[in-house]
């Protein structure tokens, strides 16, 4: 079976879960929260699917990774960013599960704090996230 489709269907799920954090913090911002809660509700359900898609992907190369062939400043540029995604990434599950729980209880204040340092964390991961697809699957130079 051939599931190469995967990386670029994962960077449109990061697409879609961007658009969709952003769209839920405005609407929170307006005081509308149901609609907060299903747009924010949406954009976790995409990030479990882009989770899933990620670790079928992976499995399916046998944990092979694509190599980046850039070097000097685009390396050096490619290498931090995806140190930081990856680090950042890791929190974001747990960070958005928290944030679900406080949602769902009516814990609004514990809910607002955590989520004023979590919601540019989960944007940077799915920001980042379309940005190290493009560097590898369209802006990756084969060595000379």
């Amino acid at each position: 079976m051939d599931l190469s489709f995967l990386p670029a269907l994962n960077a449109s799920l990061n697409g879609i879960a961007t658009l969709l954090l952003i769209v839920g913090r405005g609407l929170a911002r307006r005081g509308e929260l149901v609609a907060h809660r299903w747009v924010m509700s949406s954009a976790f359900g995409v990030s479990a699917l882009f989770l899933v898609f990620y670790v079928t992907h992976k499995i399916w190369r046998d944990f092979e990774h694509t190599p980046y062939h850039g070097t000097g400043a685009a390396r050096t540029f490619y290498l931090a960013l995806l140190g930081s995604h990856l680090l950042l990434a890791m929190t974001v599950p747990v960070l958005a599960l928290v944030l679900i729980r406080r949602g769902l209880r009516d814990e609004r204040e514990a809910h607002r704090r955590l989520a004023r340092w979590a919601w540019p964390v989960w944007l940077y991961v799915s920001l980042s996230g379309i940005a190290i697809y493009g560097m590898l699957y369209h802006a990756n130079p084969l060595p000379a």
